[in-house]
């Protein structure tokens, strides 16, 4: 496989089209797009061939993985045409495993997330209500050594007081607000261009299996135990 180290030269790209983000620049530039895009496949290659020595991924290659760097912008106040970052996401297989990986290369804004971005009404009602009955198992998750050192805490969108049916008093409300379950971890841009960022990039997907595992068994069942899937 060719070199999976990201390339200073794919972080300058996007600078530049951040700087110029017009159709008419981007067809002037379109080769050197091309070839930043190729450098961040051949590290998406890498990084699922990592990932799935302890992990099913369903993504079946780098290309399959980038997200389009083309806007839609018809609902958009914000009318440039592109979107300058290059994004990686990484979907778990099968049903019975839950969760997804991501990963944003833009200069200045480097991250990767993990989690749930959007669960529909049911699994978010599911989750609510394990985090209610269930809430120690959360925190002993959560709070364990890789989840703190690697990612803090849990983070994502939150309803502003108490969602409907939950006691506001709730010991655990601070979880039950939530309505997004991402834990994310933020990166210099001289750290993604570092020979090693593949690595460190596995490593730190691995340590959330504790939550996605335990997240995978409520989604999966409901609250008797029994499967739902």
């Amino acid at each position: 496989m060719e070199n999976p180290t990201i390339a200073s030269s794919s972080l300058t790209f996007l600078k530049h089209l951040e700087n110029n983000n017009n159709r008419e620049w981007f067809a002037e530039n379109k080769d050197t797009y091309i070839l930043a895009q190729n450098n961040i496949i051949t590290f998406a290659d890498q990084l699922i061939i990592l990932m799935s020595s302890h992990d099913a991924i369903e993504t079946i290659s780098g290309k399959k993985s980038l997200y389009r760097i083309y806007k839609d912008v018809r609902f958009s106040k914000d009318k440039s045409p592109y979107k300058p970052r290059f994004a990686i996401g990484l979907k778990r297989a099968t049903n019975l495993k839950r969760g997804g990986y991501y990963l944003n290369i833009q200069p200045g804004n480097n991250f990767l997330a993990c989690g749930f971005f959007s669960p529909n009404p049911d699994d978010l009602k599911r989750i609510r209500k394990d985090m209610e009955l269930n809430h120690s198992e959360w925190r002993k998750i959560l709070n364990s050594k890789s989840i703190r050192d690697n990612f803090v805490a849990l983070s994502g969108a939150k309803v502003p007081t108490s969602p409907r049916g939950f006691a506001k008093d709730h010991e655990a409300i601070d979880l039950i607000r939530h309505k997004q379950f991402i834990l994310r971890h933020n990166f210099t841009d001289q750290e993604v261009i570092d020979s090693q960022f593949v690595y460190k990039i596995n490593e730190m997907f691995k340590t959330v299996r504790p939550f996605f595992d335990y997240m995978s068994f409520v989604l999966s069942t409901d609250l008797n135990g029994e499967t739902r899937v």
